[in-house]
């Protein structure tokens, strides 16, 4: 039996949720299957340049002519990909996410009669958006265990998919071209939630490099952990270079449900799940550091010291920073507790999950 023909339509962001599209990709190719993608991010930005300069040549003669809406961009550049998975004549399709995706290009899809499914990357943080996209498609996965029952309780096949790594981007030693980048004493990629800005104001860095990397425009141009910031919204490759480079890397998980001073905060038992950054870490050979969940001491045990407070974190870095041989032992350990934690192996799953709902949904048809 030949492997599944799939569409996988983009996640629509160029970094972070990117990341999960490109190793879901690589995962599925290794096992055979036929991958069409649909790159949603560069259609939202082209869309969105379209439907600006005609609405803009409209109101010289309308002037009452509506403005276009969040929501008409992302229906422009994700109707293409109902076309896409019917010119391929593909067998299922995966929704990356869904955040940028307008949910009729989904119930589209299904009236064309295709397998429609989606790897939500956002929960618990988004989960009320996600469960409205749940309950149009067939099947999906959801990278929060705590948050499965949610989603079953909405589409009748509803998994969990932890998160994972590349093979083609995360491995322990140092790789050509890492040289070039910036060797930290403790680095930390990722976007300045409010929790994480509070956090770092929290410790004294005093005698310590650290280097941020991510969206950090939160900060105010006075702000002093503005001396921190080493570069914007950075790709995989390089995020897999400063972890590699870095003495300490740092694992904070997210608890705002958006961004904001007022934005709302997740409860602290809704979510148990690791985060991409700790399957990247380890495969790359980090010794690094993490906040409290459940499947942190559940996969690595001790290997991975963990902290509830930036009091016990801050302590923990200057620790382990003074113990160069003991962060090289634990380091050596941590690629064999996620060897069996790549794409490729996530790939499996879906594949065996797609097959099992392709056979339900064309005894139906």
């Amino acid at each position: 039996m030949r492997p599944p023909k799939i569409l996988v339509v983009g996640a629509g962001a160029s970094w972070s949720i990117a990341d999960v599209e490109a190793g879901l990709v690589h995962g599925l190719k290794a096992h055979g299957v036929e991958v069409i993608r649909y790159a949603l991010d560069g259609r939202i930005a082209g869309a969105s340049r379209w439907l600006f300069n005609a609405w803009r040549l409209k109101k010289r003669t309308d002037p009452d002519f509506p403005r276009p809406t969040q929501a008409d961009i992302y229906y422009q550049a994700g109707m293409g990909a109902l076309e896409r998975a019917l010119r391929h004549q593909v067998d299922a399709v995966i929704a990356v996410s869904g955040m940028f995706l307008h949910p009729d290009v989904l119930i589209l899809m299904r009236r064309a009669g295709l397998t429609v499914t989606a790897l939500f990357t956002e929960s618990p943080y988004d989960l009320e958006h996600e469960l409205k996209v749940a309950q149009i498609v067939h099947g999906c996965w959801t990278n929060e265990r705590r948050s499965v029952e949610a989603f079953r309780s909405v589409c009748q096949y509803a998994g969990y998919l932890p998160h994972a790594w590349h093979p083609e981007r995360h491995r322990p030693g140092l790789r050509p071209g890492d040289e070039d980048v910036a060797a930290h004493d403790v680095v930390f990629v990722g976007s300045a939630f409010r929790e994480r800005v509070e956090w770092f104001r929290s410790i004294d860095w005093t005698g310590i490099d650290l280097g941020l990397y991510g969206n950090w425009d939160a900060l105010g141009s006075r702000d002093r952990l503005r001396q921190y910031v080493r570069g914007q919204e950075i790709d995989n490759r390089l995020s897999a270079a400063l972890y590699r480079r870095a003495k300490i890397g740092l694992n904070l998980y997210r608890q705002s449900k958006g961004f904001g001073l007022q934005a709302p905060r997740i409860a602290p038992a809704a979510a148990e799940s690791l985060s991409p950054r700790a399957y990247e870490l380890a495969a790359c050979g980090v010794f690094h550091l993490s906040e409290f969940r459940a499947e942190v001491s559940e996969v690595f045990g001790a290997a991975v010291p963990t902290f509830t407070t930036p009091t016990e974190a801050a302590a923990l870095i200057r620790r382990w920073l003074a113990d160069d041989a003991g962060r090289a032992a634990v380091a050596a350990s941590l690629p064999a507790m996620v060897a069996e934690s790549s794409w490729v192996q996530r790939a499996s799953q879906v594949m065996a999950d797609i097959s099992a709902l392709l056979a339900r949904t064309q005894r139906v048809a």
